[in-house]
């Protein structure tokens, strides 16, 4: 489980807890059924007219993502490849094949396939950006789907609270009936404020840098397979690939395959 994004959600929601607890209040004041019908159900369905049924119903598994742990193993791949590499020099790039089975990653395995099936290199390069940014494409939807539940959920907020506004002033009369007006023209602007600013753009905004980094593995594997093809000397690779590492990786893979 990708811890941080728990701690987040219940340090954010405690917090509010707190504050509310600090200010005298209590959770009963801030829950109103009305509220959240205009402002959570209503901001949902509006994502419904925004995009299509299977995306609505989805953006809820895409939330879910940002709850698993997203391993790369980066550094297991450059060793990989710089196998490959080696193993290419010495005995030739058919010598690959059987090494491909064991790969658990499916676009490594589709470009060494490649590879050892002889394609050209811009070919190779063609198909595997194509399939590059398709995926990000995919992923630019499911984000752009979170993203639009943090736009709509404050107006419907701001929407609330003129309906509210409206019932008690035609109602003035009514005392009974200015606080539970009053309840429903704040709290909707209060339910879309945390919707947008504790779930919807901090998830939004993780699902953005998980896609980045799955993009700049795919780039460094899209390199590596290329390098590889195209016969380039190890070490040469070697400098390819670690530059696509954080300082502290780079240099621990580098007293082991940059070694004079």
């Amino acid at each position: 489980m990708n811890i941080s994004t728990l701690i987040g959600l219940v340090g954010v929601f405690s917090m509010t807890v707190m504050a509310i607890f600090t200010s005298g209040g209590t959770i009963l004041t801030y829950m109103d059924l009305p509220s959240f019908f205009m402002t959570v159900i209503g901001s949902y369905f509006g994502i419904f007219v925004f995009t299509t049924v299977p995306e609505a119903l989805g953006m809820w598994k895409t939330i879910g993502l940002t709850f698993k742990l997203h391993n790369y193993n980066v550094k297991g791949i450059v060793a990989k490849l710089l196998a490959f590499s080696d193993k290419a020099r010495r005995e030739g790039l058919l010598a690959l094949e059987e090494e491909l089975e064991d790969l658990d990653d499916d676009f490594l395995k589709k470009g060494m396939r490649l590879v050892v099936d002889g394609t050209d290199g811009p070919i190779i390069r063609d198909l595997l950006e194509n399939e590059l940014n398709q995926m990000q494409g995919r992923h630019a939807t499911k984000i752009t789907v979170v993203n639009m539940w943090g736009t709509l959920a404050p107006g419907l907020g701001m929407l609330g609270t003129v309906v509210g506004l409206i019932a008690m002033l035609k109602n003035l009369e009514d005392k009974s009936a200015l606080g539970p007006n009053m309840a429903v023209a704040l709290i909707t602007t209060l339910y879309g404020a945390m919707i947008a600013n504790l779930i919807a753009i901090p998830i939004g905004g993780k699902l953005s840098t998980q896609d980045g980094e799955e993009a700049q593995l795919r780039e460094m594997e899209i390199e590596g397979i290329l390098s590889i093809q195209s016969g380039d000397n190890t070490r040469v690779l070697a400098s390819k690939l670690l530059s696509y590492l954080g300082p502290g990786d780079r240099k621990e893979m580098e007293k082991e395959f940059l070694k004079d």
